[in-house]
């Protein structure tokens, strides 16, 4: 007997008929003998109509009161999936975050979780029962109910995998696995029946919306397998796991692309030691990441910096850049959110030169101009203008020819 965590998101419980199925792939696991663990979004859309309520109440919703709200569409879910269960005759049991406890720190909206305690769910495993969890929730040392973030469920998932220590964690999506880019962009995208920690964590990063990129984080560091399934079919999979040899014979593993991009540009700031922690303190103190970070050479004592955030935190970003500008004497804070990043990835960089060469000619016989670039050991990402997106994506996977398996 094993334990396994399975997730399913909000195409997947998007109606009761969808809830019956993921009941069906429930049972299933428990009739081979195993305790299983469900974990739920909220119905598709759900969470999207919750916000735009919280947001037609007030223009900024106070924090506390948000979380509390957008958390309610997961009650919803377990709930019917427990009844569903109940009345096939497969003892079932609905928790909240709160109920089981999922503890988070305070950062409403992008909680992190801490601590879960497993006693709860160990009764209710041990007497039977399919335990059935609120996604995308927890709760701080105040009893606040806080919310992981958009797709922290998969992070709920994954947590609880790694707090019981379960035999694998499931994830359930409307694809049938990770593919080396969109399939909707490009035809020739192949799924990739196995994927390292490392490189997924990069493409969840850098625009993918199979996993949330915290999930990936947590599994890479207790050692989760997670298995990326679809609901609608027992076909493909891609599992993500270790980094072995095998991996490492293919130059890239995917591309991504990311359109949630904003490019910010502080224009001629002082050139002087702790301008740039001026500048980027005020923004993690209201829990903004920031991505792509590049700072002009130095002239006559002045210097550019431009980087990147997510457009959801645009308008705070600009406004706080702005009043950070005025106090250490920058000319002005150029704004452009007609942009995308684009990425390719793989542990086969590494070991493999003139990747970088080949895709900044493969953008340029096209005529994309490329704004930024960042990279790390297995990642490349170009800032480009939005309009090339598609583009920069199929021929950069024709360029590598990730259709074709190693």
């Amino acid at each position: 007997m094993g334990l396994v965590v399975q997730k399913f998101g909000g195409t997947s419980v998007a109606n009761v008929e969808k809830i019956k199925n993921v009941a069906g792939k429930a049972i299933r696991e428990k009739q081979a003998g195993h305790d299983v663990i469900v974990v739920l979004s909220a119905m598709a859309g759900e969470t999207n109509r919750l916000i735009d309520l919280a947001h037609s109440a007030a223009e900024s919703p106070d924090e506390r009161e948000y979380d509390s709200l957008i958390s309610t569409g997961e009650q919803v879910t377990i709930s019917l999936l427990s009844i569903v269960l109940n009345d096939m005759g497969y003892r079932a049991r609905s928790f909240l975050g709160f109920q089981v406890k999922i503890l988070t720190d305070q950062a409403h909206q992008k909680a992190r979780i801490s601590m879960i305690d497993t006693e709860t769910i160990r009764k209710e495993l041990k007497k039977g029962a399919i335990v059935v969890v609120a996604g995308f929730q927890g709760v701080d040392e105040e009893n606040n109910i806080t919310t992981l973030g958009r797709g922290g469920s998969d992070t709920s998932a994954v947590a609880l995998a790694a707090a019981l220590k379960a035999d694998r964690c499931d994830i359930f999506t409307d694809v049938d696995g990770v593919y080396t880019t969109d399939p909707n962009i490009c035809a020739k995208a192949r799924r990739l029946e196995r994927i390292s920690y490392d490189e997924m964590l990069e493409m969840a990063m850098t625009g993918a919306k199979v996993l949330q990129p915290r999930s990936v984080e947590m599994a890479k560091k207790y050692n989760v397998p997670v298995y990326v399934k679809s609901t609608f079919s027992d076909e493909g999979g891609t599992l993500v796991t270790k980094e072995d040899k095998e991996m490492e014979r293919e130059v890239l593993s995917g591309i991504t692309y990311d359109r949630d991009q904003v490019k910010i540009t502080v224009v001629h700031i002082p050139d002087r030691p702790g301008i740039a922690a001026n500048l980027f303190l005020p923004l993690s103190e209201r829990h903004i990441s920031v991505d792509m970070i590049i700072q002009n050479a130095s002239s006559q004592g002045f210097t550019d910096l431009t980087f990147t955030v997510s457009k959801k935190d645009m308008k705070t970003a600009q406004k706080i850049v702005e009043a950070t500008a005025k106090e250490i004497g920058a000319k002005k804070v150029e704004v452009d959110d007609d942009v995308a990043k684009v990425s390719i990835i793989g542990v086969g960089m590494l070991s493999h030169s003139g990747v970088a060469a080949k895709m900044f000619k493969t953008m340029a016989d096209e005529g994309i101009n490329i704004m930024m670039i960042s990279t790390s050991e297995i990642k490349i990402s170009c800032v480009i203008q939005r309009k090339y997106t598609e583009l920069a994506v199929m021929v950069l996977h024709d360029a590598f020819h990730l259709e074709k398996k190693k």
